[in-house]
């Protein structure tokens, strides 16, 4: 049977969409750069990602702007899934070492969003987003992120255990932010930043113990060394599309405010 054509998906997607199938604005928030697409049900793009630069200085108020302006670039949509670079509970930002901690801290971003699109927002940390699109289900697996900084989450049975913020983790006098993020890479070059990122997968493994190890983010196109078996490169756009999976009933536990969950907010929930 012939592969079906663009046209064909898009009018599949319309239809689905037309007989309640949500849309889900995906967004993986970087320091670096925003990313988003519109999503169906089953993680397919709708409308093709698109990127555009953080801005500077990366305040909540000029971030949630910059990201109306790409929502403002996509069909409708029906609820929003954010990856967010740092640690985010119930809703509310804990740390955002890449982003400018001050401007974030205790931030709740859930209700911000929510409130400035109109639908149901899950807000969850962006290597964790990452790795729910990417874990096929086998043993113990960790994702990591390379990028302005290093995300790292672990999952088991595709189901998500914990993050860890292994980029503010230190070695000798620096963290792993400091050591294979993006202003090393820029300092040392490309050559000695993939021996010190063959080094630190090195150290992932032997901190988990996983059976499969996932490198994403954008600069893991940058590696140029042979991988173990058990690792593998995958699509940063991974980082997007799995948003979608925020939104299945085993992803609850990981929501426990009200605003996560409901438009418009429970009454007494956070403001």
């Amino acid at each position: 049977m012939p592969a079906a054509s663009a046209t064909d998906r898009s009018a599949k997607t319309r239809d689905a969409h037309s007989r309640g199938a949500p849309f889900t604005f995906g967004v993986d928030i970087g320091g670096t750069f925003l990313k988003a697409a519109v999503l169906d049900s089953q993680s397919l793009v709708v409308a093709e990602r698109i990127r555009k630069p953080t801005p500077k200085p990366a305040t909540p108020d000029a971030v949630i702007e910059a990201i109306a302006a790409l929502a403002g670039q996509f069909p409708s949509f029906d609820r929003v899934s954010v990856g967010f670079p740092g640690v985010v509970r119930g809703g509310i930002v804990v740390t955002a070492p890449n982003l400018g901690t001050p401007h974030w801290r205790g931030v709740h971003l859930v209700d911000a969003m929510a409130h400035r699109f109109g639908v149901p927002v899950r807000l969850l940390n962006d290597a964790a987003v990452q790795g729910l699109g990417v874990v096929e289900g086998h043993g113990l697996e960790c994702v990591i992120t390379l990028g302005t900084g290093v995300g790292c989450a672990l999952f088991r049975k595709r189901r998500l255990l914990l993050h860890l913020e292994f980029g503010q983790l230190c070695r000798m006098q620096e963290t792993y932010d400091q050591f294979i993020g993006q202003a090393a890479l820029d300092a040392v070059g490309v050559q000695t930043w993939n021996e010190r990122v063959r080094k630190s997968i090195e150290t992932i493994k032997d901190l988990t113990n996983c059976d499969t190890l996932y490198i994403g983010g954008g600069n893991a196109r940058k590696i140029a060394f042979a991988l173990p078996l058990q690792v593998r490169i995958v699509a940063n756009a991974a980082g997007v599309t799995g948003g979608v999976r925020l939104w299945e009933p085993e992803m609850d536990e990981f929501f426990t405010g009200e605003a996560n969950a409901q438009w418009p907010p429970a009454a007494g929930g956070a403001q």
